[in-house]
């Protein structure tokens, strides 16, 4: 029954209570309707053009202008007909917090069902956050782990089921990333690329040496030594003496790969195992951070393809299961020697359409510059604009005119970016005005600016700065 107070009570007209203090308007002007381009109309109505955000997806944060929460989700975007491909590039100075976006993406992804693989994590900076989502990690160095270059991982077992084409195709696939992966690791120990007579010594060489269950780089030397008939044909020579001397610099560096800086590390079986049903896994290369770069891109071109194969033994098995990778510090790998931007790309290209979200995290496109060619350089800048989406953090403005190649900004997010940049002062205690803010851009739209807020688990799980705490001195 309704309250007879309640319903004596009066109700409050369109313009405002009769009271005193009310805000009673006797008469209210009707609005008057202007019509013209966002460009003249921006600065009396700051709402001209509309985020466009999308609640769907991993929560990345609010819009900076319209408060709106903010989902990402490339293969949302992707089945959405958003984005033609689910390939997410990271940018911005250090400290802005790339790894934290980057780890609320694994998180979320993981929990929608993704498997999430980090193949070579340099710093070791995701173990924390595989560990806490019921991972695995495998650290990989001397007296650690150890990774066989010519192991087929998952892939090995799901060929000892298959038949017929099917068979076939994954005898070719093992086989094409097994010589990719040699021939890059060759271009490393001597900075050059094989000749095409090398090329072809090795395939045959590999495919004698894998009459073994899973050959490993001195099987494959030991049959490069020997020379029977089909190499020395190959070598076009006239007996084992010429053979010896026309192969000298190719077996010579097959025995650095055993013997040199990297002994131990890639000339064994693999310690390594994966179980395909794991929720995360890790590739920890973070205890040969300290050695030269030859020996980390070796670590990480064996680790992205050992993760390859998990990835395309995921999608063979007939349990198919998208997967979230992340490839952090990615240029340190192909800087090393030319034509490894495009070996790499063939190492891994196998797993793209398999349903794989895939995130390149970098600095700055200064990285793309240091390559040894301009081939290289090209071929990097390609690969960098193929990716369907970018996040963007602070950075100065000289990075923003090597932005350009990639996407379009305009003259607002440019100065939205850069302000983000540095610190406003010296005083200590200040937040940095660019940490944890972002510009999702994805084609010619406009961009998505976004704050994002960590929770108190993810700020531990997610911090990169914890060596600094560690040693701290009060």
């Amino acid at each position: 029954m309704m309250n007879p107070a309640t319903h004596a009570r009066p109700t409050r007209r369109g313009w405002g209570w009769p009271v005193r203090g009310g805000g009673r308007a006797a008469h209210v002007e009707p609005g008057t309707a202007f019509a013209g381009t966002t460009s003249q109309l921006c600065g009396l109505f700051p709402f001209a053009v509309s985020s466009g955000s999308d609640v769907r997806g991993v929560p990345v944060g609010r819009h900076l202008h319209t408060a709106e929460p903010v989902g990402l989700d490339p293969a949302h975007w992707l089945r959405a007909g958003l984005v033609s491909n689910t390939g997410v590039w990271v940018q911005g100075q250090p400290g802005i917090g790339k790894s934290s976006i980057t780890k609320r993406m694994v998180t979320g992804l993981v929990g929608f069902g993704m498997r999430a693989v980090i193949p070579g994590d340099v710093k070791g900076e995701y173990t924390s956050l595989i560990d806490g989502l019921g991972g695995t990690v495998w650290r990989i160095g001397r007296g650690m782990h150890t990774l066989n270059p010519l192991d087929a991982g998952p892939l090995h077992h799901v060929l000892k089921q298959a038949v017929g084409s099917e068979r076939q195709r994954l005898t070719e696939t093992i086989r094409a990333r097994r010589l990719s992966l040699l021939e890059a690791l060759i271009s490393i120990v001597r900075g050059r690329d094989a000749d095409p007579t090398e090329r072809r010594l090795l395939g045959a060489a590999l495919d004698l040496a894998s009459g073994a269950d899973e050959p490993v780089i001195p099987d494959v030397l030991t049959v490069l030594t020997a020379g029977s008939g089909p190499l020395q044909a190959i070598a076009a020579c006239a007996g084992p003496a010429e053979y010896r001397r026309l192969t000298r610099e190719l077996t010579n560096t097959l025995g650095l790969l055993c013997e040199g800086a990297i002994r131990g590390l890639f000339d064994r079986e693999s310690t390594v195992t994966a179980d395909i049903n794991t929720p995360a896994l890790s590739l920890d290369i973070s205890a040969l951070d300290a050695d030269d770069d030859e020996v980390v891109a070796a670590a990480m071109l064996c680790s992205w393809a050992w993760s390859s194969g998990l990835i395309d033994a995921t999608s063979a098995d007939g349990q198919p299961r998208n997967v979230v990778q992340v490839q952090d510090e990615l240029w340190r790998a192909l800087r090393v020697a030319p034509g490894l931007v495009e070996k790499s790309d063939r190492i891994t290209r196998l797993g793209r359409h398999r349903g794989v979200v895939s995130f390149q995290v970098t600095h700055s496109l200064d990285d793309l510059e240091a390559l040894p060619t301009e081939s290289d350089r090209a071929k990097a800048r390609g690969m960098a604009a193929r990716n369907g989406i970018l996040l963007l953090g602070g950075m100065a403005e000289k990075e923003l005119d090597g932005l350009a190649r990639i996407t379009s900004l305009t003259d607002g997010e440019r100065s939205l970016i850069t302000s983000w940049a540095a610190p406003p002062t010296w005083h200590t205690g200040r937040a940095h005005p660019g940490r944890g803010k972002y510009l999702i851009k994805s084609g010619q739209r406009m961009g998505l600016p976004v704050a994002l807020t960590l929770t108190r688990t993810e700020a531990a799980l997610y911090d990169t700065d914890q060596a600094f705490r560690r040693g701290a001195v009060s």
